[in-house]
C-alpha cells in the first residue's frame, strides 16, 4: 500500500507475519484493484478510444478465439445478462463485435474489434507490467493467479 508521501507500507500484520483482518484484507485488495485497473485503463484503453468494458470484452474475445456465447462472456466477466447486452449493443454499433442468433446469441469479433484489440495489446501489456506485474514477484504472480481462478 502506498502512503500519503509516496512510500510503501506494508499491510496490516506483514512485519509480523499475522494473517490481516478480514476487512483490512478486503480493504487493501479494493484499494489494489481500483489504483492498478485506473491506471492500466489510463495508460492503455482510453489512450486507444476504447472503454474499460469494450476492452475487457474485446481482450475475452480475442482469448477465446473470436468468437463466444454471449451467457459464456457475460459468466467469464461475471455481468449480468443486461448490463452485457447493452455494451455489446454499444459495441455492435461502433462495429467491434456482431451478435448473431443461433441457439443462443453468438458474439464475433469483427474486423474492427480484431483491429482495436490488436492496436491496444502493447500498450495494455505495457500498462499491466509498469502498474501490476513489475511490482511482483514470480511467485507472488503465481500465488495470485492461483487464488484468483478460485473466487
Amino acid at each position: 500500500m502506498s502512503t500519503l508521501d509516496g512510500e510503501t507500507a506494508e499491510p496490516n500484520g506483514a512485519a509480523t507475519g499475522a494473517a490481516p483482518e478480514p476487512v483490512d484484507f478486503w480493504v487493501a485488495f479494493k484499494r489494489a484493484h481500483e489504483v492498478v485497473r485506473a491506471r492500466v485503463i489510463a495508460d492503455a484503453a482510453e489512450a486507444a478510444g476504447l472503454s474499460e468494458p469494450d476492452l475487457t470484452i474485446l481482450v475475452n474475445l480475442n482469448k477465446a478465439g473470436g468468437t463466444l456465447r454471449q451467457s459464456e462472456l457475460a459468466a467469464s466477466l461475471g455481468w449480468d445478462r443486461t448490463r452485457i447486452s447493452h455494451q455489446l449493443t454499444r459495441m455492435s454499433t461502433r462495429g467491434l463485435v456482431a451478435r448473431e442468433r443461433a441457439g443462443g446469441v453468438i458474439v464475433t469479433l469483427t474486423g474492427t474489434g480484431r483491429a482495436a484489440i490488436a492496436a491496444v495489446h502493447p500498450g495494455l501489456d505495457a500498462a499491466v507490467r509498469r502498474h501490476l506485474t513489475g511490482k511482483l514477484s514470480a511467485q507472488e504472480i503465481e500465488t495470485l493467479t492461483s487464488v484468483f481462478s478460485r473466487l
